[in-house]
């Protein structure tokens, strides 16, 4: 036992140093576990104290959850009503705002569409007269296409000019008073003579000096226009030369004759910017006309053939006259027969009406039974004024 096992240091350790030691260790290791076990005792009673107080928290708590659920509970239940009568409101209000929007929707839509009618309806009128007007520009289109066509050919020009001038003759004048194609003396044939009252004719012919009018606007050089210009000038006076030769016959027709011009715009452009040719066609006994002043000059012939024939008539107006008197004096003999005859009915039937008197107050004293008054004798009775009344007094019911 006293054997040395070790050294430490200087300090010899023997086996009972060592069983001591070891015994002393076993020892402290025992205190320091009972140590251990006596605070894990004390730590565990703690947490058993602490858990049992959290368990109690937690009961109340749990309790105090349970009440405010139960609370919630109810409140939710209160709500669920309350959001249920609002639900039911809010429904109600809904349907009464839907079928208020409804009534309103289903009135604008119905004048929505009734307006939509109305405006198709007029939009259809639009329409058919836009359709209208269409077929019409169509047809214009077609008549200006049409008169190009004839206005681009000469001899269809001189036809076209010449139907104008025979319109405006028939219109004006009666059947007898013209004559178209009309043959003088010398062979000549002018479009149309007007027989005035002298009985020598006005010869009318109709010129239309379209191509040369027509280069002189689609000039465009100061050449061009000259050339133009020179050929208009060239063209008009050829046809007043040509009226002034063939129509003009001394003691046959009238010492002037008419050119016309079927165009109020060419004659225009003639008239404001050839003044000379005017002048000149003047000196040649030639006038030119446009359709207007043809109308007028037509209308002057007419009255001048009205005025010839009152002339001329004027004997058989006078003894017209005449015998008008003749029958208005024999008119006059007879109103007054006439006039005698109703003297003498008036005279008739106041006689007629005194005896009727007479009459009526005889009945009525016979009536009465009063003989005593005696009538008046008959006479010539004078009415002052007017004819005598055919009834002096109305007759009662029963007469």
């Amino acid at each position: 036992m006293n054997e040395i096992i070790f050294v430490a240091g200087d300090w010899p350790v023997r086996a009972i140093d060592a069983l001591i030691g070891f015994g002393a260790l076993v020892l402290i290791l025992l205190v320091a576990i009972a140590v251990v076990i006596a605070r894990s005792a004390r730590r565990g009673a703690e947490l058993a104290m602490a858990h049992a107080i959290r368990a109690d928290e937690l009961e109340e708590r749990l309790s105090q959850v349970l009440h405010a659920q139960s609370e919630a509970s109810g409140r939710v239940d209160a709500m669920s009503q309350a959001l249920a009568g609002r639900q039911a409101d809010m429904a109600r209000a809904v349907n009464e705002r839907l079928d208020s929007v409804t009534h309103r929707v289903g009135q604008s839509m119905e004048n929505t569409t009734r307006n939509t009618m109305e405006s198709l309806r007029a939009l259809h009128e639009r329409l058919g007269i836009i359709d209208n007007a269409h077929k019409n520009l169509t047809d214009l289109t077609t008549q200006v296409t049409t008169l190009r066509d004839v206005l681009a050919n000469k001899q269809s020009r001189g036809a076209f000019g010449q139907a104008r001038m025979e319109a405006i003759v028939q219109d004006g004048l009666p059947k007898a008073a013209y004559e178209f194609q009309f043959t003088l003396s010398t062979g000549k044939r002018p479009d149309c003579v007007v027989f005035l009252p002298d009985q020598r004719p006005l010869c009318i012919d109709a010129k239309f000096p379209l191509e040369a009018m027509t280069a002189l606007h689609d000039a465009r050089s100061d050449e061009e226009k000259r050339i133009a210009t020179q050929r208009l000038r060239s063209d008009v006076m050829k046809h007043v030369s040509d009226i002034a030769e063939k129509y003009l016959v001394t003691g046959e027709t009238q010492e002037m004759a008419l050119m016309f011009v079927p165009s109020e715009s060419v004659y225009a452009e003639i008239h404001d910017g050839f003044d000379d040719i005017i002048q000149k066609a003047y000196r040649a006994r030639v006038v030119l006309v446009s359709p207007s002043l043809l109308m007028l000059a037509i209308q002057v012939m007419q009255q001048i053939m009205k005025d010839a024939r009152m002339r001329d008539a004027a004997d058989q107006i006078r003894t017209e006259v005449i015998k008008l008197g003749d029958d208005l004096g024999r008119l006059r003999d007879r109103v007054t027969k006439l006039q005698k005859h109703f003297a003498d009915a008036n005279e008739d039937v106041r006689q007629i009406l005194i005896s009727a008197d007479k009459i009526e107050k005889r009945a009525g004293r016979i009536e009465e039974l009063d003989f005593s008054k005696t009538d008046a004798p008959e006479g010539p009775h004078l009415v002052a004024t007017g004819a005598p009344e055919l009834f002096p007094r109305k007759l009662q019911a029963g007469e």
